[in-house]
């Protein structure tokens, strides 16, 4: 019952992979919970005080509220699928309240440690490399520029294909979650890189094609193959902690620098949230606060009246 609901969500609702582990790791943790092995999972002898009794069990192995709201949004969802075929006549998940979150503000990296990227990318380019380690070099750079300029999701960017990136019209495909597309211009410097970047690729393998847009060599036997998304967020990571000071140096907040600096730059909401491809306008208006919190704090530090 569980694996034709997680084959539903991966097929039909085209869910990422990603999502769809997650989704089975919550209602694996559910079912042990009830004392039961994931093909025993019979709602019939489930209730609503159960599912409380899990969240309480939850927070009182001193889980996050977020992770027990996420689990919990796994057991929704999927009793829903269980109403929607006829396995139960009422979702008894429908009136229980995930504890309340706080929703921290996005961190984002400084434009000087941006800049300070373009500045090491210059510093540790060297004429003596192989060509190998020089197009490496220029790929890793290449992926945290698009990143930051693009506003891509890590998965976005490891799936990106040579066909959805149009250098003569400035622009590129991107198929988000649930293989949604949207179309994000790029700039005339970017376009340049990536030309330079597909000329020495074509180069290195000799014309091969169809591995993908970005490639790693394979440990065991050196052959090349598609960006995987551990590799990207290890490369991205070294990069942005040789220049930030930020606990966290993620794709993700690549992505979070990219809606802020549009913000601070005087974009428009609604373009943001095209851009960035947030089905919702709520998950984009958090740039906001985050603009507000700097002019909050530029007035505190400026203003002689601003505190008592």
């Amino acid at each position: 019952m569980i694996q034709k609901f997680l084959d539903y969500i991966a097929i039909e609702k085209r869910y990422s992979a990603r999502t769809v582990g997650e989704y089975g790791d919550d209602l694996k943790a559910w079912c042990q919970f009830l004392g039961w092995e994931v093909e025993e999972f019979d709602p019939k002898n489930v209730d609503a005080e159960d599912v409380k009794a899990w969240m309480i069990d939850m927070l009182d192995r001193k889980q996050s509220p977020r992770s027990v709201k996420r689990r919990l949004s796994a057991v929704k969802s999927f009793y829903k699928f269980l109403l929607r075929v006829g396995l139960v006549k009422v979702d008894i998940t429908r009136a229980i309240v995930a504890p309340k979150t706080d929703k921290p503000l996005p961190i984002y990296f400084r434009e000087s440690e941006m800049q300070g990227v373009k500045i090491n990318q210059a510093r540790d380019w060297n004429e003596e490399m192989s060509e190998e380690e020089q197009w490496v070099h220029m790929r890793d750079y290449l992926m945290v520029e698009l990143l930051y300029q693009t506003g891509m999701r890590r998965a976005e960017l490891v799936g990106l294909k040579e066909e959805d990136v149009d250098t003569r019209q400035k622009q590129i495909r991107v198929f988000g979650k649930r293989a949604k597309e949207r179309i994000v211009p790029i700039g005339e410097g970017l376009c340049e890189l990536i030309e330079e970047y597909r000329e020495n690729k074509c180069k290195l393998l000799g014309g091969q094609v169809g591995i993908g847009t970005f490639l790693v060599r394979k440990k065991k036997n050196g052959e090349w193959q598609a960006m995987d998304a551990q590799t990207l967020y290890n490369i991205v990571r070294a990069r942005m902690g040789e220049v930030s000071t930020l606990k966290k140096h993620s794709p993700h907040v690549l992505r979070h620098t990219f809606a802020t600096t549009m913000l601070n730059n005087g974009a428009d909401i609604r373009t943001i949230q095209t851009l960035l491809g947030h089905a919702s306008l709520a998950a984009t208006q958090v740039y906001t606060h985050t603009t507000f919190e700097q002019i909050k704090a530029a007035y505190d530090a400026a203003h002689p009246r601003s505190k008592k």
